[in-house]
């Protein structure tokens, strides 16, 4: 009698060429040191139940987006297009009348150069994705990484704090004021006769306080935790997305001087203005990241559709606790009510320029880079802040880049698109999820 060892082994090998081949074999193998071929209809009942190997069905292949070219987005009343290689076409999730009024806005300021990028945390998908540039040929600034992260950095080092601190939005540090425009070790010196102001860390962060973030880092974290929780909102890799986005840049120095200004914001670290929006979003979607997408659909060169996206989001990790989302939102809640960005979204009276209600959390950021030709704004956040069930939500970056000479920050241009999406050409049933 042969091995019975192998004739499973011969019955296994067969099985998996008739799989590929696409055949049918049906394998019954009889335990106890006995192997039979496949048994007649007339085997008895208390034989093993065969094994049906039969060819598996096609798996679907991820589409190419070759040659995908988002600067050159069609525009038509009721979708947006782009055009792909081989003459294929992609339907996007951007909303025309959003994309129209951002570059609308980005023109009407005269930004020499700029970006917005508008997202809905929900689903990941890109509903405005806008480059303007005053000068010169257009690009995709949207996925370029030379920007300084400037005070967006905040947002990584505030979670940072709750995560490995345990400490939250009413935290209290004094300081001695200063630390605007730059940093010395002597902003980092504990002093209780210099130490007169002091504020919450939702306060600080609202009004950007370097040297509060500074001080708290340098006091509670680590290198290493600073470094991981960057890593965690996507820092040091490329965003996973349908064209290249280049990774942001994160350096942080071991301790001292350095590393409490890196904390703060100052130089080390960049950002894309695709990264910045998806870090709201994250933040927004309670510390969920979700794949960024932009494509809807693939249209052959015949307009018969040659791929479909998911309806459900890819859920790709969790960067921070819910319970930490929720803290930094808070704390991002203050840029608007308070902070930096009060006169941007509030008229000299105190009077909100957007819906009554709407609660808006953001960060804004501001750097010149050392030779002093670029002025760098940032924008990032998201609205509303806590979303009642059903009530649609954005998340929303905005960089604009000046020369010596400015005309508008960027947290001006955020809230021109907020108020377009709230109240005019991108009202939420226009934007509606697929």
């Amino acid at each position: 009698m042969a091995d019975p060892y192998v004739m499973r082994r011969w019955f296994v090998g067969l099985g998996a060429f008739a799989l590929v081949v696409g055949s049918v074999a049906t394998l019954r193998v009889l335990g106890a040191g006995r192997a039979h071929a496949a048994a007649s209809p007339s085997a008895s009942d208390d034989a093993p139940a065969a094994v049906t190997l039969v060819q598996a069905p096609p798996v679907a292949l991820a589409p190419s987006f070759a040659g995908l070219d988002l600067v050159h987005i069609g525009l038509a009343d009721d979708a947006a297009t782009a055009p792909l290689d081989g003459k294929r076409t992609a339907k996007l999730s951007v909303d025309p009348a959003l994309e129209k009024t951002a570059l609308a806005i980005l023109k009407q300021h005269h930004v020499p150069e700029g970006a917005i990028v508008v997202m809905d945390p929900a689903t990941g998908e890109v509903l405005v994705y806008a480059s303007h540039v005053e000068s010169g040929p257009k690009r995709d600034l949207a996925a370029v990484a030379r920007a300084p992260s400037a005070s967006l950095f905040k947002i990584v080092t505030a979670s940072a704090l709750v995560d490995h601190a345990g400490l939250n939005a009413e935290t209290r540090e004094c300081y001695a004021g200063g630390g605007e425009q730059r940093l010395t070790s002597g902003d980092l010196l504990v002093d209780p006769l210099r130490d007169k102001y002091c504020v919450s860390l939702a306060t600080a962060m609202g009004k950007s306080t370097n040297a509060v973030f500074a001080r708290l880092a340098q006091r509670h974290l680590k290198a290493a935790e600073l470094n991981d929780e960057a890593r965690a909102y996507g820092y040091g890799e490329p965003v996973p997305f349908e064209v290249p986005i280049a990774a942001s840049d994160v350096k942080i120095p071991d301790d001292g001087l350095p590393f409490a200004r890196t904390a703060a914001g100052f130089w080390n670290s960049t950002l894309t203005p695709l990264q910045a929006a998806w870090i709201s979003a994250t933040v927004a979607h309670g510390g969920e990241v979700l794949k960024p997408t932009i494509v809807r659909e693939i249209l052959a060169p015949d307009g018969t559709s040659m791929w479909t996206a998911p309806k459900s989001p890819t859920v790709l990790r969790r960067a921070v606790p819910s319970a930490t989302a929720a803290a930094v939102t808070t704390m991002m809640e203050h840029t608007v009510s308070e902070g930096t960005s009060f006169r941007a979204f509030h008229d000299p009276k105190g009077t909100a320029f957007l819906p009554a209600g709407l609660v808006v959390a953001g960060k804004t950021g501001t750097l010149n880079d050392p030779d002093g030709q670029h002025y760098y704004t940032w924008f990032t956040g998201f609205a509303p802040s806590h979303p009642k069930p059903g009530e649609k939500q954005v998340a929303i970056s905005v960089l604009v880049v000046n020369g010596p000479k400015w005309h508008v920050k960027a947290n001006v241009v955020a809230r021109e698109m907020l108020r377009a999406y709230f109240q005019g050409a991108g009202k939420p049933d226009t934007v509606a999820a697929k």
